[in-house]
Formats: structure tokens, sequence, C-alpha cells
């Protein structure tokens, strides 16, 4: 029997996704009690028609959703929540602008996956590595060092005049997604515009993902 006020949520849920113009997004709905592909869709409702201008409206494929508010990012594969993982975003908060240190907003894809077969607080600069290790703070400190580590997924805006484009590219701003040697203060909004994350998180995930994943910052 499934949970009355579950399944009116669900309802709900679907009745605002077709009178917004989502319905295709619902490729299957599980009423088994179980929650599915309804909270992706509910979290990608405000970005329905964007996602239909740039094609996308199977969301079958792999996708990450980064949360700024809840400071999370989960990976979605066949609208089904596989895990979540703490991160950090921008101390200066999201924004798309050239020279902000702000965390880019919208929708997005991996460019490029660097990094595999490094191993675990491997330094990277340059997008190379240095074949250095990074001393993991564990501490809530700020180290002064801003060092990208592990694993590094590059992000590439889809969306012209938003985050794809002169001033407020976010290839061109050089915007990943990477671990950090700051993992005592994941959790809290404390980047320079890219997206942090515990080494051990960021090397399980750069595994599970390819490149021209679907990215969503929000």
């Amino acid at each position: 029997m499934i949970n009355k006020c579950a399944s009116l949520k669900r309802a709900a849920i679907i009745a605002i996704a077709l009178s917004t113009g989502v319905g295709s997004l619902v490729v299957r709905a599980d009423w088994s009690g179980k929650m599915s592909n309804i909270e992706l869709y509910h979290k990608l409702i405000l970005f329905q028609n964007r996602l239909t201008k740039l094609g996308i409206s199977d969301l079958s494929e792999t996708v990450l959703y980064v949360d700024s508010d809840s400071q999370t990012l989960e990976l979605w594969r066949a609208e089904r929540l596989l895990q979540a993982y703490d991160i950090s975003t921008a101390a200066q908060g999201l924004g798309n602008e050239n020279g902000s240190y702000k965390t880019p907003v919208g929708i997005h894809r991996i460019a490029a996956k660097i990094g595999t077969g490094e191993k675990p607080n491997t330094i990277f600069r340059g997008r190379q590595p240095t074949g250095e290790y990074a001393s993991i703070e564990v501490m809530d400190a700020d180290t002064g060092l801003d060092q990208i580590t592990g694993r590094i997924m590059w992000l590439k805006g889809q969306e012209p005049g938003i985050n794809l484009g002169a001033q407020i590219d976010t290839y061109e701003r050089y915007i990943y997604i990477h671990g950090t040697n700051e993992e005592g203060r994941i959790g809290q909004a404390v980047s320079r515009g890219c997206i942090r994350m515990r080494n051990h998180d960021v090397i399980e995930l750069y595994d599970q993902v390819d490149e021209d994943t679907l990215v969503i910052i929000n």
C-alpha cells in the first residue's frame, strides 16, 4: 500500500510539471512507494524552457545537479539519485562574470576530465600534475593555498548569453569540479569560483561520469 501523503505529493508534482510544460520529461514514475525521477523533475522545472532550447528532453542520461543553497552535488542516472556529495561553491556567491570569483549558474557539460590514474591528493597547476601531494587540512581553516587536487572536471557553459560567450564564459574562466586541500571547509561557500569536493569524493565521482555529462548549477 502506497503512503497516501507520498502519493498525493507525487501527483501534485506531476500536475505542476504538466502545467508548466515539463510533461515531456516525465518518462516514468515509480509508484511502488519509492521516490524516483519525480525529485529530479521537481528540481528542474525552472530549467525546462532552457533545457528545451538546448534540445534536452530525455533525462535518462547522467545528470549532476549542484545546489548552492545546501552545498551539495547530486549524481543522477536514469532519473534516480545515486549519490549526494558535500561541496563548496564560491565565497562570493553565484554569478557568471569574468573575474567575479563567483560560481557560474545554469546548464553546463563536462568538457574535459583530467587526472586519470593520478594518486589521491595530487596537486595540479595549469591542469598538469606537479608531482607534489597536498597536505589535507581537516579542520575548518583557511590555508590561503586554494590548491586544485585529486581530479579535475572542467565545465563548459551551454547557454549563450548566460554562461557561454564573451565576459561570461564558464570554460574560459577555468571553472572546475575538483578536489581541495581544505577538506575541513567542505559544506561552506568558500571557493574562488570552482566547485570543491573532498579528494575521495571527487575521485569517486570522476570514475562514474564521462565527458559531456550534463551539469546544472542552481
